[in-house]
């Protein structure tokens, strides 16, 4: 099968597109035949050896955690999908070899929902990853609740995107930080914008002058910091992107896969509560062009990578 791969750490050129070999199918997995892909800033910080303290990475290396496609075979143990069905998921497993970026993906069943019937395969591999952070980070870490205010940090991103979404289902009222042109965006999406940049806190409190109930940090550096000022009393804080904020008193997310929270998100998007962002689209050879937008950030919505 053709499928995108690295051999040692580096940047977007130590990609490789060409054949390998097909996966074997373990007696939980289902063979998921691959449809899009998207790309998300772990792939690129994994690739770099960033995270090379944290996870066994075995070389060479198929990279990319999200997936959308339709099953081909299913395991011996499987009960839960039957070849035909459309498929999402955040095929994360604890070694960092055989990711997404691919043909053919073998896939547990723990990292795997329906597809929502709505959405196309490129929508719909803008979901999971994403999907889950915004959805892990608001209901677990932040606890959201009906009638509060939260402040999202780079609101129209791949993750804020479904975050100010995932909020306005939750209740919540919402504050979303982003350049001017997506200020339009962020309001669709049922936000409240604000600028980035030098007096943000003020513009924040000019909205919320009691203070947040909670913040969701995407970017980390300065927004982080300036976050904690901007709680009401009792507020929460979590952050994504930087470690730093245990230190500030808050909660560092790092996503898991979860069938009961991605079969969530299904059923939001399924509803029309829950929309996905398509920035760009590549075709699989091209994964290190995507993964160059990705990494150069400011992009609104999600960098997708199709299989044919």
């Amino acid at each position: 099968m053709k499928a995108i791969t690295y051999r040692s750490y580096g940047g977007p050129d130590v990609l490789e597109y060409g054949d390998v070999p097909e996966p074997k199918l373990g007696p939980d997995s289902v063979l998921v035949r691959v449809a899009a892909a998207s790309v998300n800033p772990v792939d690129w910080k994994i690739q770099a050896g960033y995270l090379d303290g944290a996870m066994d990475v075995v070389f060479p290396v198929i990279p990319g955690w999200d997936v959308a496609g339709v099953v081909e075979q299913v395991g011996a143990g499987v009960t839960e999908f039957a070849p035909g069905d459309e498929v999402i998921g955040y095929v994360r497993e604890d070694l960092v070899r055989r990711g997404t970026f691919a043909e053919l993906v073998a896939a547990p069943v723990r990292t795997l929902a329906r597809k929502p019937a709505n959405l196309d395969f490129t929508q719909a591999a803008g979901l999971p990853l994403a999907g889950l952070t915004a959805y892990q980070a608001l209901t677990g870490a932040l606890e959201l609740k009906p009638g509060e205010t939260v402040l999202i940090h780079a609101a129209a991103g791949g993750v804020g995107s479904l975050a100010v979404q995932i909020a306005v289902t939750l209740g919540a009222r919402v504050i979303g930080t982003a350049g001017e042109r997506n200020h339009d965006y962020l309001r669709t999406l049922g936000a409240e914008p604000v600028a980035y940049g030098e007096g943000l806190a003020d513009r924040v409190r000019a909205l919320a002058p009691d203070g947040v109930d909670a913040v969701l940090d995407l970017v980390g550096g300065d927004a982080l910091r300036i976050s904690p000022a901007l709680l009401a009393d009792g507020g929460r804080l979590a952050s994504v992107a930087d470690g730093t904020v245990l230190a500030l008193g808050g909660r560092y997310v790092f996503v898991r896969p979860d069938v009961a929270d991605l079969t969530a998100l299904t059923e939001l998007a399924e509803s029309g509560r829950l929309t996905v962002e398509v920035a760009a689209t590549f075709p699989l050879e091209r994964a290190a062009d995507a993964q160059r937008l990705n990494a150069a950030g400011h992009t609104r919505g999600k960098i997708v990578v199709t299989v044919p």
